[in-house]
């Protein structure tokens, strides 16, 4: 059985102790509900709580998470991904996009 390939890892905690952590995969077959063969994890949070997430899990899709807000997303590119993700927490932290 073929494995996933990691094609981009980085994890980063700010000065506040906020994270920001970027996984993606390049997996066999497109994980259920999505159809891309990527398989991604974007985090963005502070003391353990996830303030926003992009990921697709088995089952859901491709998804989002903003605050307490979850909706589905509509995945085109690994690029557009990480730009739309890098936007989200740029805007809750109140920095220029």
């Amino acid at each position: 059985m073929a494995r996933a390939t990691l094609l981009f890892d980085s994890k980063s905690v700010l000065a506040d102790g906020a994270i920001i952590q970027m996984r993606i995969w390049l997996v066999p077959a497109p994980v259920r509900g999505s159809a891309h063969q990527l398989k991604y994890s974007l985090f963005y949070g502070r003391d353990g709580v996830r303030l926003v997430g992009y990921d697709n899990e088995a089952g859901k899709g491709d998804h989002r998470y903003y605050g307490a807000r979850e909706e589905p997303y509509r995945f085109t590119t690994p690029e557009r991904l990480m730009a739309d993700f890098r936007a989200d927490v740029a805007r809750l932290r109140g920095e220029p996009i």
